[in-house]
């Protein structure tokens, strides 16, 4: 086994020097006899690419970086960098762009994307740009297998900024799913012995289930009502240990009006009855362990 990373032309070919104004466009398909949907690690030396992945799924790699995606997601790799990818060949096609590093000081011009960095776009399967991204790459495959030369490096100019722009989108919904998934945290925190229903957050929060769940599952690691009930068990675990409010009390301050469906919520999540927990809380080595339940509540 080599002790170094390959450097190729385009993949499977030995590098060799290229011309200042090189431009090559394929699918990546083309080669699948050579990789059977499985590029090891390797970089180009003096050339950046652009791999849109028009259909399928998989694990892309980028240096460090494992990135598992469903079609469409795009990546932009600058000279040097080290990558590759794992997909399902009978399912899964790109079209790859590979521009020579002589060639981008004009388009990089252009361009609003920094060309000296890596990047990936996933998600975002609704966005309008996807449907533009994708027919600036089918243009650049039609072009440059039709000989049309010229046209490549605006169209390259194009997709370049359209990444950048999906980019941006991505990192401004992040932050959005991060803002909606602690207003919901916060609401569960006022709320959640009044037993609202999932839809009474949606509402109050003015957006979708969704959003909502999808926003909670990235920033929480749990689904909306696993956090409702998470918050409702740590209260009762509270009352239980820092006051002598019987066990029905205790079920109905967090908002169980049937004490046994409370008995049978809390054992489920704690592992015993309320009655015997708050039993075995009791021995000194254990007073004041009220832990936040686990991702698993």
């Amino acid at each position: 086994m080599s002790n170094t990373v390959p450097s190729f032309f385009v993949y499977g070919e030995p590098d060799r020097p290229i011309d200042l104004g090189f431009l090559h466009v394929e699918t990546v398909m083309e080669r699948k006899s050579l990789h059977a949907g499985r590029v090891s690690a390797h970089k180009h030396n003096r050339m950046a690419q652009i791999t849109f992945w028009t259909k399928g799924r998989g694990e892309y790699f980028i240096e460090d970086r494992r990135l598992d995606f469903v079609a469409p997601a795009v990546s932009f790799v600058p000279s040097g960098v080290v990558h590759g990818f794992t997909v399902a060949p009978e399912e899964s096609d790109a079209i790859v762009a590979s521009i020579a590093d002589g060639a981008l000081p004009p388009i990089a011009a252009l361009s609003v994307l920094p060309v000296d960095e890596a990047v990936m776009v996933r998600g975002q399967s609704g966005s309008r740009l996807w449907p533009s991204l994708t027919a600036t790459m089918q243009r650049l495959l039609d072009d440059y297998q039709a000989g049309q030369m010229r046209p490549l490096g605006a169209l390259i100019a194009v997709a370049l900024n359209d990444i950048a722009l999906l980019g941006q989108k991505e990192r401004a919904g992040e932050r959005e799913g991060r803002d909606l998934a602690l207003a919901f945290r916060r609401l569960v925190d006022r709320h959640f012995r009044e037993n609202w229903p999932i839809g009474r957050y949606v509402e109050a929060l003015g957006t979708t289930p969704h959003l909502l769940a999808r926003a909670c599952g990235a920033s929480h690691g749990r689904s909306l009502k696993a956090v409702i009930d998470g918050r409702r068990l740590i209260e009762a675990k509270r009352l239980l240990v820092f006051t002598i409010r019987s066990v029905e009390d205790v079920g109905y301050e967090i908002g169980f009006r049937d004490p046994a469906y409370f008995s049978r919520f809390f054992r489920k999540h704690a592992g015993a009855p309320p009655g015997e927990w708050r039993a075995g809380q009791a021995q000194p080595s254990r007073r004041g362990e009220v832990n936040e339940p686990s991702p698993t509540v």
